[in-house]
């Protein structure tokens, strides 16, 4: 009896491999070095977490390929997010961003929306203080904001560019208080806190990691933490007080609060794959030692979303900005 079927041409044997390793395949993997856009100026509280995070990577051989951090930092954000929707397709770039994803484009009519890109995770919220020199008299937001009140526009307040969260929260104390600052913006936090330093403004409203080196240093005082309830972080920062000291707002009359978003985000029309390998990737970073080390360090608040709950949270996030920035005069003209 003949055996017909005792050997395969090569073509079909070649195909058959094929098809026998085809549920072998290896998932997506980064095959070229690693691009994190950060939209901001160095310095700032997104640069030192992309760098952070960039460090935690290399530190556990998280990804094969290097991790680079490219400040672009033009137009208050803008030149950053541009590049990033303009690489649609690559999943080797990605943008880290704040609150600024909505804020840009909704100041300045810039032809961007999250939407155009592929959330890939937020990995934590971030906080806002209200700090001003240590030499300064005032213990309080309410003491401050007595001497602003006599004197409208004399006292300066600075914050990162115009029209962004440092401002935006700036227009909500001023709402509340029945107060009126000048407002001064910077390129970055550091830059604003660097002036405080300097007494070339009277206060500022940064986030906790763009102005702990100098509260630390006795240069800054902490007045209030523009939050629902107090920091959680009880381990002394400097040598009389923990982020959890600072009081809120809230407590001192000011019912002011506002956070913002820590998220990183792809192109988009990436693949799938590639998508589920950087969750994949930021879930393990924020299980790092260093990443909670870096959490408690900055006041962040911890909270991490992918998917669905995080396209739930943006599409909210994004409409409470539009409210604020709306009551605020801060849409642009269209």
């Amino acid at each position: 009896m003949l055996n017909h079927a005792k050997k395969l041409p090569l073509s079909l044997a070649v195909l058959a491999a094929g098809l026998g390793c085809a549920g072998l395949a290896q998932a997506w993997e980064p095959s070229k070095p690693i691009e994190i856009v950060v939209p901001f100026s160095a310095g700032g509280a997104t640069d030192q977490m992309a760098r952070s995070i960039q460090g935690i990577i290399a530190k556990h051989k998280l990804v094969k390929q290097a991790v680079i951090v490219q400040n672009k930092a033009g137009a208050s954000g803008a030149e950053g997010l541009l590049d990033v929707k303009a690489s649609e397709g690559d999943a080797h770039k990605l943008v880290a961003s704040s609150s600024g994803l909505y804020t840009v484009p909704l100041a300045t009519g810039l032809p961007f929306n999250w939407r155009d890109l592929t959330p890939v995770a937020m990995v934590a919220q971030d906080q806002f203080i209200l700090w001003v020199n240590s030499e300064t008299p005032y213990k309080t937001a309410g003491e401050y904001l007595a001497e602003v009140k006599k004197a409208p526009e004399k006292f300066k307040m600075g914050g990162t560019s115009s029209k962004r969260e440092d401002h935006i929260i700036t227009a909500l104390v001023e709402k509340k208080a029945g107060v009126k600052f000048t407002y001064i913006p910077y390129k970055g936090g550091g830059e604003a806190a660097t002036q405080l330093s300097g007494k070339h403004i009277d206060s500022n409203i940064n986030n906790p990691s763009e102005s702990v080196a100098q509260w630390r240093a006795g240069q800054h005082r902490a007045l209030c933490l523009f939050s629902e309830a107090r920091s959680e972080y009880k381990e002394k920062v400097t040598q009389a007080q923990s982020w959890a000291d600072i009081p809120t707002c809230k407590e001192q009359g000011l019912d002011v609060q506002y956070e913002m978003l820590r998220v990183f985000l792809l192109p988009g029309k990436v693949p799938a794959d590639a998508t589920k390998f950087y969750e994949d990737l930021f879930q393990k970073v924020v299980a790092t030692p260093e990443w909670k080390s870096y959490v408690e360090k900055n006041a962040l608040k911890s909270m991490f979303a992918t998917g669905p709950a995080l396209r739930d949270f943006l599409t909210k996030d994004e409409k409470a900005h539009r409210d604020i920035m709306n009551a605020a005069g801060f849409l642009a003209s269209k």
